[in-house]
């Protein structure tokens, strides 16, 4: 009887197993598999094209070409690889600069005459580029199509603009989100590491038992505070002393979101590092100061690389939790899509931007892809991080312990 519970208990627990494994894999697959979907597309929103004047030259343009020719930033076909001609810029409401009132009778009913006079504009107007629905241009125009070039690798990660809604054409380039997640994110651990592992060392083997028995609890409790508490408290305390002292005109800058970070990493790095160093065997430690090794040289030569592993799952933990996290960032680094070129700037995150758009995007459609090959690029970083600091932190304790 003794025995088939335990078959029963050990098949309880493989079910288990198997089941929390298949579900993550599955979360990955749906996740790449989402992701993925965005490239290769046009970046165009579904049933719109481009159409240029049949004699001109240009037969592919790229988004950023699209969107600086509609910005007018670019006015010339000549810098696009056209003729030397001015870029004629050609929208619906500039149907009425075409024709007269009476030319455009009952267009609103007829679609054929819609789709005629447009391409009739087209046509005729050497120098015109036109945003259009597919539908508002006759089988038989006379306009020629120009193709733009689709999502590719190097435009997701190289591209300097995230616009991923604008009209005519979309930008999808993460460059800013990514440096923004980075920059964010790594100072963060270079702030709460030292400090975490200081404290945990405090706790661990120098503090007095009566105060550990306070320390820890209180420690434990700020690991559960939600994130939003951290990001108002962020808003009120940290964005105000960051603007002050650095004179600033806004204080929602990166530092303030690696601050905040931080301080929301350091519960975490503190209570599992801890638990780990406070393992270590009292007969290694004994026989360390036995053999004339101070307190401090045990610490480091000894407790330290005994508790490596544990230490490194507080460091990946840390890290995990200043890569991933959303609400508290989302309110205190500005929230701005722009390249970072100092940490005194507004910065916007990878976690952020997928926490403040995912909800307003259409299932299906490029923006919603392009958020799920954000939440790809967050997975790639953490898992290259987390492997980088096993290998650094394993090879780090065989030396030491040599």
């Amino acid at each position: 009887m003794k025995k088939l519970f335990e078959k029963i208990i050990e098949g309880i627990l493989m079910i288990s197993g198997t089941v929390t494994t298949l579900t993550v894999l599955l979360i990955i697959f749906f996740l790449f598999k989402e992701g993925v979907g965005l490239f290769g597309k046009t970046p165009t929103e579904d049933g719109f094209i481009v159409a240029v004047n049949h004699q001109n030259p240009v037969e592919k343009l790229s988004p950023d070409q699209v969107k600086n020719i509609f910005d007018q930033n670019i006015t010339n076909w000549k810098e696009v690889g056209g003729q030397d001609d001015s870029i004629v810029l050609f929208r619906m409401d500039d149907l009425f600069s075409y024709y007269t009132e009476e030319e455009l009778a009952g267009i609103d009913t007829n679609m054929n005459l819609l789709a005629s006079k447009i391409d009739e504009v087209v046509d005729n107007n050497k120098g015109v580029i036109a945003f259009i629905s597919s539908k508002e241009i006759p089988a038989n125009h006379h306009s020629k199509l120009v193709r733009i070039e689709s999502i590719g690798l190097g435009s997701f990660f190289g591209g300097e603009e995230w616009y991923p809604t604008a009209q005519p054409v979309a930008q999808f380039g993460i460059y800013p989100l990514l440096m923004g997640t980075l920059w964010v994110s790594f100072l963060a651990i270079l702030i709460a590491l030292p400090f975490g592992l200081a404290a945990a060392v405090y706790m661990a083997e120098i503090a007095d038992p009566k105060v550990r028995g306070v320390l820890k609890p209180v420690i434990e409790l700020l690991a559960g505070i939600p994130s939003v508490v951290y990001g108002f408290f962020g808003l009120i305390v940290i964005v105000p002393l960051v603007q002050e002292t650095f004179g600033l005109p806004v204080g929602e800058t990166g530092l303030t979101g690696s601050i905040v970070l931080a301080i929301m990493a350091l519960p975490t790095i503190i209570t599992v590092a801890e638990d780990a160093i406070s393992r270590t065997p009292r007969s290694v430690k004994e026989a360390s100061l036995a053999l004339g090794a101070s307190h401090w040289q045990t610490i480091y030569r000894i407790v330290i690389p005994f508790a490596s592993s544990g230490i490194t799952a507080a460091v990946i933990l840390g890290i995990g939790r200043a890569i991933g996290e959303t609400m508290a960032v989302l309110m205190v680094t500005g929230n701005a899509a722009v390249v970072p070129h100092s940490m005194l700037e507004p910065m916007r995150t990878i976690p952020a931007t997928i926490a403040a758009e995912l909800g307003e995007a259409a299932k299906g459609s490029l923006h919603y892809d392009a958020l799920f090959a954000l939440g790809c690029v967050l997975f790639i970083i953490t898992m290259v991080v987390n492997i980088t600091v096993e290998m650094m932190s394993g090879k780090r304790s065989k030396n030491k312990l040599r």
